[in-house]
């Protein structure tokens, strides 16, 4: 069976989907998207008026390869990376986002994630 019909993917999907009814960000106000896998978190900020990824951070980005030695577990890298995110931000003169927790539950690493990003001063 594959990881995309397993029941719990699916049911993410719906949720996603139902999100993404309502949610979408500007130019001004750009989307704050998460993902989540098992080892990473990601998370990106988009302008679906012109399809466009303004920042982006993860575990896998370089400037966060540069703080790892200061994380601790899995949710501190989550809000390592909101900060990172939220940094880019204001760089680019972006202070407010909506946030699209991407059908996950707002739990954990995706509350991490979101904490940091409002800590380093966007908000949501």
């Amino acid at each position: 069976m594959g990881s995309k019909t397993h029941p719990r993917v699916l049911a993410r999907l719906k949720r996603k989907k139902r999100i993404r009814a309502r949610v979408t960000g500007t130019a001004d106000r750009p989307r704050l998207t998460v993902y989540r896998s098992a080892k990473h978190i990601y998370a990106q900020l988009i302008d679906d008026t012109a399809g466009v990824t303004l920042a982006a951070a993860s575990t896998l980005s370089p400037e966060f390869k540069n703080l790892e030695e200061e994380v601790k577990g899995k949710e501190g890298a989550a809000q390592m990376v909101g900060q990172l995110v939220a940094q880019k931000a204001l760089e680019k003169g972006i202070k407010k986002a909506v946030f699209d927790r991407n059908g996950f539950i707002y739990h954990g690493r995706v509350r991490a994630l979101a904490d940091g990003a409002r800590a380093a001063g966007l908000e949501f």
